[in-house]
């Protein structure tokens, strides 16, 4: 167990302390998951009271939404990367991108889940806005990146594709982190456990038949023949 700290007096000092907690959050939550980051492991992790954590953020939601809102910054840097590589990709090529991109980003897979289930809902007015304003930026600059990807998408086609990537990344995440008692029923019923050993390729597939889709959405149909 560390030590307790003194409080941080000067402004660096408070970032400092804030960045440090972040860091003890995101550890514990790569090793334990989102849900067993308590205050009182982040606070002993880094040597303060409990207490002490209201002085950078006033609740445990609002460090794990903060936690969240990085890794909408991540996921955003690490697609439009991928993406700006190759001048057009094709639908397999652009579902991978997108499945590793978010592969690379575990906490945030996570933590999508329970940004909706009680992260947002339990913080201030302000915060949930300042929340929905970051991630609906770096969504809008995805959106743009997978229109410019040369994939046959239209901003509604890149839109639905990325909604299909956040919402099944978060499924299958949870789906791969089983608790002891499903370990030990899928040791015994090895079918049973498929879904949760091929985070990528699962991601992958599904994201590709969305975007195939999304490109025959766009598709002017031929004109019925009315003969």
């Amino acid at each position: 167990m560390n030590e307790p700290r003194q409080r941080a007096r000067s402004a660096e000092a408070k970032q400092e302390r804030r960045r440090a907690l972040l860091v003890a959050a995101t550890e514990l939550g790569l090793a334990h998951g989102v849900r067993e980051v308590t205050l009182t492991a982040v606070t002993t992790q880094v040597g303060l009271h409990p207490s002490a954590l209201r002085r950078y953020f006033e609740s445990r939601e609002e460090l794990l939404l903060e936690l969240a809102e990085l890794g909408w910054r991540d996921w955003r840097t690490g697609l439009t990367d991928a993406l700006a590589e190759a001048p057009s990709r094709t639908a397999g090529e652009v579902a991978r991108a997108l499945a590793v991109s978010l592969e690379r980003l575990p906490l945030f897979c996570d933590l999508l889940t329970h940004v909706v289930l009680s992260l947002e809902g339990a913080v201030r007015l302000e915060r949930a806005r300042s929340y929905k304003a970051a991630a609906t930026e770096a969504y809008d600059e995805m959106t743009d990146a997978l229109v410019a990807a040369g994939a046959g998408l239209d901003p509604e086609g890149a839109r639905t594709v990325l909604t299909t990537a956040m919402s099944t990344a978060a499924y299958l995440y949870q789906l791969g982190r089983p608790s002891p008692t499903l370990r030990q029923l899928y040791a015994q019923e090895p079918r049973w456990a498929h879904d949760a050993l091929r985070f990528r390729e699962q991601l992958t597939r599904i994201l590709e038949a969305t975007v195939l889709g999304a490109q025959c959405a766009r598709s002017p149909r031929p004109p019925r023949d009315l003969g």
